[in-house]
């Protein structure tokens, strides 16, 4: 991203296995949870250059329309979290802080979609084996015949 982004625009950058997510709050700083993003030890919610929050990876707009708040106030919920160390991968991670920051609610698309995976493996082998056992009698039938 070569400009400056909007006041209170949610960035996304990615990184290896997800995407890492940001509240720009002016000035080319970004107030994020670092998380793991930078290494296995969590890192608390923290305001960081622009550079330093992509990483030299890239950075992305996220268009958040329906955003319940309007920047300024954004910019305000995400720096009065500054400092915060609770992070946790499923349930506090740097996009449920934005989720937050924008919207007021915690929530993160990716560990929705993580979520939803283990069920529907489990729902399509279920009904892999049912098939799978119904099948030999099938053809046990037939062969009598």
């Amino acid at each position: 991203m070569t400009r400056q982004p909007p006041l209170g625009a949610h960035l996304v950058t990615p990184r290896f296995g997800y995407m890492h997510h940001g509240i720009h709050v002016g000035d080319g700083r970004v107030v994020h949870y670092a998380g793991l993003s930078r290494s296995l030890r969590r890192g608390p919610v923290e305001e960081v250059s622009l550079a330093v929050f992509e990483g030299g990876r890239g950075v992305f707009l996220r268009i958040d329309s329906d955003a319940r708040y309007p920047a300024d106030v954004v910019v305000e919920r995400a720096r009065s979290r500054v400092g915060e160390h609770r992070y946790r991968i499923a349930t506090n991670n740097c996009e449920h802080f934005c989720s937050w920051c924008l919207h007021g609610e915690h929530r993160s698309e990716q560990v929705e979609r993580l979520m939803r995976w283990p069920r529907a493996f489990a729902r399509a082998l279920a009904r892999l084996v049912r098939s799978l056992s119904g099948t030999p009698a099938a053809i046990g039938a037939s062969a009598a015949q």
